[in-house]
């Protein structure tokens, strides 16, 4: 399937606005209802939204290329913060984790094709505080969970006695 602007337009707003409601959607991009609602039973039909919670397959859009990257950075007093959200605004980079061990964050990004992967490593490498990087590219995906408790079987859950932190 090939995705237009306006399927990109779509997708940005449902997961920037973090609801597939048309009305919602027409409010943030200007498309019609009816327009909304139609492509995003066609995203869903062709393998692009994976199901009703509105999971995303990168691979069906052409964003193929998963680059995972440790990024080791100098120590400065919050620089965990500085460093983090600067990798996290560049295009591509979809998860930043600061880590504790030998490398100080651990980068995701899913890319067109491999000739983005240069850029994506010069930009990681210009942001002030960036030592080095060290890249892999992902062969296949064994296992992807988006939401943690599917991670989980049923039992598992009941014994862990979790608790709600939003009081």
């Amino acid at each position: 399937m090939t995705v237009d602007a306006r399927d990109l337009a779509i997708l940005k707003a449902v997961y920037g606005l973090g609801t597939p409601s048309p009305k919602h959607i027409e409010s943030e991009t200007g498309i019609p209802k009816s327009t909304i609602h139609y492509r995003l039973n066609k995203l869903r039909e062709a393998g692009v939204l994976k199901n009703d919670l509105y999971e995303l397959d990168a691979a069906a859009i052409g964003l193929d290329v998963t680059v995972i990257t440790e990024v080791l950075a100098e120590f400065a007093e919050g620089y965990h913060e500085s460093v983090g959200s600067r990798l996290g605004e560049i295009d591509g980079v979809s998860d930043v984790y600061f880590t504790m061990g030998d490398t100080d964050f651990i980068v995701v990004a899913h890319l067109p094709n491999g000739a983005f992967v240069q850029r994506l490593i010069e930009e990681y490498e210009a942001i002030d505080g960036v030592e080095r990087t060290s890249s892999k590219f992902v062969i296949a995906t064994i296992k992807e969970e988006q939401n943690p408790i599917h991670a989980y079987h049923f039992d598992t859950l009941l014994e862990l006695d979790l608790q709600s932190n939003t009081e």
